[in-house]
This record gives structure tokens, C-alpha cells and sequence, in this order.
């Protein structure tokens, strides 16, 4: 079966659509507001009148094109290109500013490629024990989960602790309006039928970091001048030493375990993945004080996660028929389609179709390298684009973005509102991070919390007998007491 999936993919079609869809996938993932889930939406019916393997192919090219393209414009724009490129912002965008951008868009490359080898790989090898791990996990351990991340928000409040507590605080309000789950009450709604659905992340994202951005800018106009001056760069390789990578080899390894469990664990996403490694590498750093500031330890935390997610998503695609987040939602119709049925026999079913599947993604990852790097002159050339020209198409493609999204004007004029809002955050000096962070988990924890409460009869006690539960609680307490510990003692100095 191995050779015959590998005879499926070697033919000049299937290169030739893996090849297209990693460019496709790329150039959605760079522009703020498109994704990889759209990639593979808008492309699903094509694959629908082809080869079984190819039309697959396809879609692998797209979803992993897709996430990898999102550093361009993190790095760039500043503008995360999807949410699972969030933290890739912190770093990438103060290393572009200092001329750095070929550096930090080189390494960037470099660990997406690594990460999703060593999620492929794992896919390829630990998928059945991998997965049999997550059928222990309920609504109670989701929403430890959900707790223990949150801590994330202490973690990157910045100087002020209060201040970035708000912040998370404000934004899980946000993710509350909108019909509640489970019983479908409306909240914080004003009577706007437009607000019964919610807020959308993706309207989240480009107004807090696109739209916000471009506002500042127009305030600091009459420096526009200093800030329209060519940024210079060199690069040899992907902008990493042999010495800097022996450095990072723990920091890359522990982002992509943390990348390939949250991948396993359905509906928590790149976005939490991202946050989570960089926030774990930070703590782990003895240098934390310069995460923020452009270093490549963010750079790589953040993209060696993201891209272990794609190989963790699909260890409960294809073995137990779950999406791990939407794009994998969208695939699992792609292999229903085609008569794919995902479970624990499908390796005798469609053997040879799986292990395509594999050597297709290995393709695919080998495909974004080069297609990335070769490309690098071209992105950097960004930089060279004057402010004033480059900030109206940059706020266009937001409003495009915004709108393609759900297909609503109430959706652009919410990127402008969180824009505003975000332009108030940082004249009060406000983080904006906590937010966005409180925004993805708090309506995750909510939903499992309620879940919970329902299966247990309201006994709070499910949540400290369950073992894993209980794990992720006390590290979630653990994390919380070393940051307050560690900004007592940095308010004393």
C-alpha cells in the first residue's frame, strides 16, 4: 500500500496541483482576512472531478500553503494573514522595523517547514495511539484546558498586570455576544439582529491589529517621511547560524509538542497553539524581558506550533472521523466526497489513499519551502512601498477581508469600531494581546463549562476528580502564581 499511495502522488497532474495549491494557499494565508479554510472552500468543488488522490493533493497543497503564508504579512504588515499566525506579530514586526524582515521571514520558513515535518511524521507514525489519547478528553477537560491557557493573559500583560487583565477580561465579554450556547439566549445584542451571531474572529484581528495600526499612523503623519525610507536587509541561507540553531533546538521541539497536542485536541485551533508556545517558550527563556522586542525564539515558537498543527488536526480526522478545526472540517467533506470514510479501518479500506495523503503532505511541506523562500526579494519589496500608498490598499484588503468573510457590511464597520477601540487601548496603554487572547478561549471555556454542568447535574467536583482535569487546573495555578511572583518582584525594582 505504501508504494502504490507513493505511485499515486508521483505523476506530473498530482505535483502540478500540490505545487498550485501551496501558491494558492500561500497568497490567502498573506492577505489579512482570507485563510486557509477559504482556500480549500473555494476550491473543494474543483477537486470534486478528480482523481481521488489529486483532488486531495489539492486540498493538502491549500491548507498548508495557507497556514505558512500567514507570517508574510505578520512579519510585514504587522497584520497577522490568519489567526494562527497572532504571535508571530510580537516578534516579526519589531525585527521588520529594525531591517530585519528577511531574517525574521527566513527563519519564519525555515521552522513552518520543520514544524509540519515533525507533525507529518507523527501523523505517519503515532496516529493511532495519538488519537486513542483524546477520546479521554471531555467537556471537563476542555474547559481546564481553556483555563489553563487563559493564563496566557498574565503572561504578555506587558508592565501593568491590571491593565492587561482588563484587557483579557474586556475581551471575553466580547466573545459573549451574541446567542449564548446550549440555550441560545441572546446577550449584549441591544436589539441588533446583527449581533446575534457574534463577532467573527477574523473582524477581531484585522481591526485590533490592522486597522489600529493604520489609524496611528495617520496621527503620526508628519513622520511618515522617516518611516518611507528603505529598510535594508541581508540574508544568506534562511538567516539562522548553525550556533542560533543548536540554541533553539529546545525551544523547537517543545513548540511543536505543544503544536501537535493542541492539533489533537477538535475545535482549539492554530490561534491558541501559537499563543500557547510562545507564551511556554517565554517562561522557559532567561531572557523574557526581550520577547517583544524582535528576537527569532518568538519568531520560532510561534511558526514551528502553527504548523504542527496541521499533522496533529488530521490524527482525529483519519482515525476517528473529527475535525480538528474547521479547515480539517471542510477536508473531512472533501473525503466523503470521494468515498473516503475516516475511522479506525480505514488504513484497510483505503489504505493506499491514506498513505497518499502522506507522501502528498510531505511533498506539499518541501513545495512551501522553496516557493517561500525563492519568493523572499519579492515579499520584502513590500518594505519599500511607500506608507501613503501602501496603507490605503493595506486598509482596502481589510475592508475586502471583512466583508468576504460573512458577506456583510455590519462586518466592516465592526473592524473600523475595533479599530477605534484599539487606537483607545493604546493611547491608554492598554495591551491589546489579552484581548484577542480572552476573545478565542473565553467563548471555548464557556461552552465546555456549561457542557460540563449539565452532564454533572451541577457537581463543580468533575472538574477536580477527573485526573487530567485536575493536571491542567494546578499547572493553570502554578503558571498564574510565578507570573504575579515574577511581577512583584519586577514592580519592587
Amino acid at each position: 500500500m505504501v508504494l502504490e499511495g507513493l505511485s499515486l502522488v508521483l505523476t506530473p497532474t498530482c505535483l502540478s496541483l500540490i505545487a498550485f495549491g501551496v501558491v494558492i494557499g500561500i497568497i490567502f494565508g498573506s492577505i489579512p482576512g482570507l485563510s486557509a479554510t477559504m482556500a480549500i472552500v473555494l476550491f473543494l468543488p474543483l477537486s470534486f472531478g478528480l482523481p481521488t488522490v489529486d483532488g486531495i493533493s489539492l486540498l493538502v497543497g491549500l491548507y498548508l500553503g495557507g497556514i505558512s503564508g500567514g507570517l508574510i504579512s505578520a512579519i510585514l504588515l504587522k497584520i497577522p494573514g490568519t489567526p494562527s499566525s497572532i504571535a508571530t506579530v510580537f516578534d516579526g514586526g519589531p525585527m521588520a522595523d529594525r531591517g530585519e524582515a528577511g531574517k525574521a521571514l527566513g527563519v519564519g520558513i525555515l521552522y513552518s517547514f520543520i514544524g509540519g515535518m515533525i507533525s507529518i511524521f507523527a501523523l505517519i507514525f503515532l496516529s493511532p495511539y495519538l488519537a486513542a489519547v483524546t477520546l479521554k478528553f471531555t467537556p471537563v477537560e476542555y474547559f481546564s484546558i481553556a483555563v489553563f491557557s487563559l493564563t496566557i493573559i498574565a503572561s504578555l500583560s506587558g508592565k501593568s498586570l491590571m491593565k492587561g487583565l482588563l484587557s483579557g477580561l474586556f475581551g471575553i465579554a466580547i466573545s459573549m455576544v451574541g446567542m449564548a450556547p446550549l440555550d441560545g439566549l441572546t446577550r449584549f445584542t441591544f436589539g441588533q439582529f446583527q449581533l446575534l451571531s457574534g463577532f467573527s474572529i477574523v473582524v477581531v484581528l484585522i481591526g485590533i491589529f490592522a486597522v489600529t495600526d493604520i489609524i496611528m499612523a495617520g496621527f503620526d503623519r508628519k513622520n511618515l517621511d522617516k518611516q518611507m525610507e528603505k529598510k535594508s536587509y541581508t540574508l544568506k541561507g534562511f538567516g539562522i547560524t548553525f550556533k542560533e540553531f543548536r540554541e533553539q533546538i529546545a525551544n523547537m521541539i517543545r513548540s511543536a509538542l505543544v503544536g501537535l497536542g493542541i492539533g489533537i485536541l477538535p475545535g482549539i485551533g492554530g490561534s491558541t497553539a501559537s499563543l500557547l508556545s510562545y507564551t511556554a517558550s517565554k517562561n522557559a527563556s532567561k531572557h523574557p524581558e526581550k520577547y517583544g522586542t524582535g528576537i527569532i525564539d518568538g519568531i520560532i515558537a510561534s511558526e514551528t506550533s502553527n504548523n504542527a498543527v496541521i499533522g496533529g488536526s488530521l490524527i482525529p480526522l483519519l482515525t476517528m472521523g473529527i475535525p480538528g478545526n474547521t479547515a480539517t472540517a471542510v477536508f473531512l467533506g472533501g473525503l466523503t466526497i470521494h468515498g473516503i470514510s475516516p475511522g479506525p479501518l480505514i488504513f484497510e479500506k483505503s489504505g493506499a489513499v491514506v498513505y497518499g495523503i502522506f507522501f502528498a503532505l510531505i511533498i506539499a511541506n518541501f513545495v512551501m519551502l522553496i516557493f517561500e523562500r525563492a519568493g523572499l526579494r519579492i515579499f520584502v519589496k513590500l518594505l519599500d512601498i511607500p506608507k501613503h500608498i501602501l496603507l490605503p490598499i493595506v486598509m482596502v484588503c481589510c475592508v475586502i477581508g471583512a466583508f468576504t468573510n460573512n458577506s456583510r457590511i455590519f462586518d466592516v464597520w465592526s473592524v473600523m469600531g475595533f479599530g477605534i477601540l484599539g487606537v483607545l487601548f493604546k493611547r491608554m496603554h492598554i495591551p491589546s494581546t489579552p484581548l484577542i487572547i480572552g476573545f478565542i478561549l473565553g467563548s471555548m471555556a464557556e461552552l465546555n463549562l456549561r457542557r460540563a454542568m449539565q452532564a454533572s447535574a451541577g457537581d463543580i467536583s468533575v472538574f477536580f476528580t477527573s485526573p487530567i482535569s485536575l493536571v491542567f487546573l494546578i499547572v493553570a495555578a502554578l503558571s498564574l502564581v510565578m507570573t504575579l511572583r515574577r511581577s512583584y518582584k519586577e514592580s519592587k525594582n
